[in-house]
């Protein structure tokens, strides 16, 4: 806390808690908590992967967390199954109806675009922002140091989406003080809107207004930059 104190009395004002699952550190609720009560700080959010939402999405917005985002790679059971690894899907539906009974302010569906995999549900993706008061971002894979063959096979450039939007009658969004890496469209005929975060697009970094402070207390400017500076 004396840290994220220390952030806002140089203006920061939006504190994202994420990992890794950051809902399993022991004491979670009171770590959040105490982070949403330092003056200055007006948006608390969460990243998670939604299995426990339902029965603890209520304890999350009590503990002053006000955004949420979670992951769904798939809205069919069995490929979200071969994606994941497990059969949870129905799980997360459920919390994220819960997350809108509790009050969040927002509430953002993260789906990681992979060729092969869930680009044959885009307009099933589409279908579902159409009817629901979210956002749901098409994350584009990254390639590291590891995963050379997986990219080659799964990656699908941003550009698939923001086709099939054009084609839909989606326009993009202006965009808000505060927001995140995520171009975002929207529809006159939904509720929803859809965001595109595809780093290998041109001038994806011009806009960056992210700092990233690691579990062992280093400032990383950037997600996949070496080293970081110890805190």
């Amino acid at each position: 806390v004396r840290l994220v104190r220390a952030f806002a009395a140089l203006g920061l004002w939006k504190i994202r808690l994420t990992g890794g699952e950051p809902t399993i550190r022991q004491g979670f609720t009171d770590i959040a908590a105490r982070v949403a009560s330092v003056p200055g700080i007006r948006s608390l959010a969460v990243t998670t992967n939604g299995y426990r939402l339902a029965e603890r999405a209520q304890s999350y917005a009590d503990a002053g967390i006000r955004a949420i985002n979670i992951s769904v790679d798939s809205l069919r059971p069995e490929q979200f199954r071969a994606i994941t690894g497990h059969d949870r899907l129905h799980d997360i539906m459920e919390g994220i109806e819960v997350c809108r009974a509790a009050g969040f302010e927002t509430i953002k569906l993260n789906t990681v675009l992979l060729n092969g995999l869930n680009e044959g549900e885009l307009d099933d993706f589409i279908t579902f922002v159409q009817s629901r008061d979210l956002a749901l971002r098409f994350i584009e894979v990254m390639r590291t140091n590891d995963n050379a063959a997986f990219f080659a096979e799964r990656h699908l450039p941003g550009q698939f989406v923001a086709d099939r939007l054009d084609a839909l009658g989606w326009q993009p969004m202006e965009r808000k003080a505060g927001a995140g890496p995520a171009v975002e469209y929207a529809h006159p005929s939904a509720k929803g809107r859809i965001g595109i975060i595809a780093p290998y697009a041109k001038d994806f970094c011009a806009s960056c207004n992210r700092l990233r402070v690691s579990a062992t207390g280093k400032l990383h400017l950037c997600l996949f930059g070496e080293g970081g500076y110890d805190l």
